[in-house]
């Protein structure tokens, strides 16, 4: 685009916007015409210049001032003015805080592999296994490959490390520990794919020295070696303090949920502390852990034929002919809803207090839960607290509704877990290291007889209800040395229950 700067009847200089070239028509002149048309050519790029660098300075200095008088005028003007703009929740305050936190220093170690681990089992079967998996790749100096979840398990949760893990904290939050990846490099990768990799099952129970001395050899030789299976094998004790703490930080400081569910477990807290204090019931009175124990207490005949077949279902359930009643007195069964109410009952748990029901749903439904609700009106659940809309995320995820159950139990005045289960292990040892919460681990062998001797007459309400007291003043949670069983790990002390090594610190 062009415009007429110079024009007589010999001699016309045409000068471009954005160029600034010259251009001259007719005769003129010669030499004359030639110096002006320069003249005119460089006053008009001087012009040009000065206009761009003036137009510069001056939407500069207009920016500057909007952000001035926008801290204090913005936020008002954009409530009011129709945009697409839509101010942060976070004020200035909180985001200035988060942006200062420091993160620990990566540690620098030769990497002698990578390491990759597929969970099996339920929520906090994985998480053990998790903090276990932690340990050993730091004590071996490999990369540790974000952990697989179960997802072929009886419960067929979908659900990915990520969706009830905060994955990112995890990572960051352990970078002083151990170099952990949410995927294989894409050489290493590329090895994976063409199965130059080993994978085996570590064995049950195993001190930190299997690992250096059978495992390290094959990361070594492979470069990466996938861990199936690695629920319990990490022994409970006998490992260094380094190795025992460390998995203290990873289950009470690296494992964070998600903020989809803490949000979520915050909202049932706070519905609960309205109306006073309240006690996490874990009523492990569900199909399946009915259908696997074999206990049928209470059970009708149909209900009894359901449960069998269900265990014969599922062939990786080795136990299939039980003697239920058996087992119940040796304590080996989760207590009935009908067995609970007398247990609360003989402790003097307040009638009126409420009681949040963490599990799934109770096999049965009401009927089996009527003596509950007669002894203890105030029952709650999840589903009763949430507008389905809010719960419609979690369903048909098992494992992030137990998170939820989980954040509920560590937060609550008391917890009474009714089965030795993975979430009951794991719930204690996270309260105690919360500074002793009130925790009652119920003796279902002792209370099993005499619950059958007061049921039978041979006990009144007062005898009964004073002998399960003093069975139980020693079992609320209180600090106590794990109990060691070198020779059978299977029956010790879970760590992850008791871990007394992490306590002082």
């Amino acid at each position: 685009m062009c415009f007429r700067l110079v024009e007589n009847c010999e001699e016309q200089v045409i000068v471009n916007k954005m160029g600034g070239w010259v251009t001259f028509t007719g005769g003129g002149e010669g030499n004359k015409g030639y110096k002006s048309s320069l003249m005119v050519s460089s006053q008009a790029k001087m012009i040009l210049w000065m206009t761009r660098g003036m137009t510069s300075l001056l939407i500069w200095i207009c920016v500057v001032q909007l952000l001035t008088v926008g801290e204090v005028w913005g936020p008002k003007l954009l409530k009011t003015w129709p945009s697409c703009y839509t101010p942060p929740k976070t004020n200035i305050k909180s985001s200035f805080i988060e942006s200062k936190v420091t993160l620990p220093p990566k540690r620098a170690y030769k990497n002698n592999g990578y390491l990759m681990v597929s969970c099996n089992g339920g929520l906090n079967q994985m998480r053990g296994a998790i903090c276990d998996m932690v340990a050993v790749a730091r004590y071996l100096n490999v990369t540790l490959i974000v952990p697989e979840l179960d997802k072929s398990s009886f419960w067929a949760d979908p659900s990915d490390f990520e969706d009830i893990f905060d994955v990112d904290h995890f990572i960051k939050s352990l970078r002083n520990e151990v170099r952990i990846l949410k995927e294989l490099p894409p050489r290493v990768k590329r090895r994976v794919e063409l199965g130059n990799f080993h994978s085996l099952a570590p064995i049950s129970w195993s001190d930190i020295s299997y690992y250096h001395n059978q495992i390290l050899p094959l990361i070594r030789r492979y470069k990466v070696v996938h861990l199936n299976r690695t629920d319990a094998r990490l022994a409970n004790n006998g490992l260094p303090l380094e190795i025992q703490k460390l998995r203290c930080r990873v289950n009470f400081s690296g494992l964070r949920f998600t903020s989809q569910i803490e949000e979520l477990g915050k909202k049932v807290v706070n519905i609960l502390r309205k109306h006073g204090p309240f006690l996490v019931l874990h009523l492990r009175y569900e199909m399946d852990m009915l259908a696997f124990s074999g206990c049928t207490q209470g059970c009708n005949i149909e209900e009894v034929e359901e449960l069998t077949r269900m265990r014969y279902t599922y062939p990786w359930w080795k136990e299939k002919e039980i003697d239920s009643d058996l087992k119940r007195k040796e304590g080996l069964c989760p207590m009935t809803p009908e067995e609970t109410a007398l247990s609360l009952r003989s402790l003097k748990i307040d009638r009126n207090i409420q009681i949040y029901i963490a599990a799934g749903e109770i096999y049965g439904g009401k009927r089996r839960m009527a003596s509950l609700a007669a002894a203890f009106p105030n029952l709650v659940r999840k589903e009763m607290l949430l507008d389905p809309l809010e719960l419609g995320f979690f369903q048909n995820h098992s494992s992030q509704m137990a998170a939820l159950d989980y954040y509920v139990s560590l937060e609550s005045d008391i917890f009474i877990p009714t089965y030795d289960g993975n979430m009951a292990r794991v719930v204690e040892g996270h309260r105690r290291y919360l500074g002793f919460k009130k925790t009652i681990r119920l003796d279902r062998k002792v209370l099993i007889d005499l619950i059958d001797r007061y049921r039978e007459g041979s006990l009144n309400w007062d005898e009964f209800s004073n002998m399960v007291k003093e069975v139980h003043a020693d079992r609320m949670g209180r600090p106590m040395r794990r109990v060691m069983i070198s020779d059978k790990p299977k029956e010790e002390e879970y760590f992850y229950a008791n871990p007394y090594e992490c306590l002082d610190s």
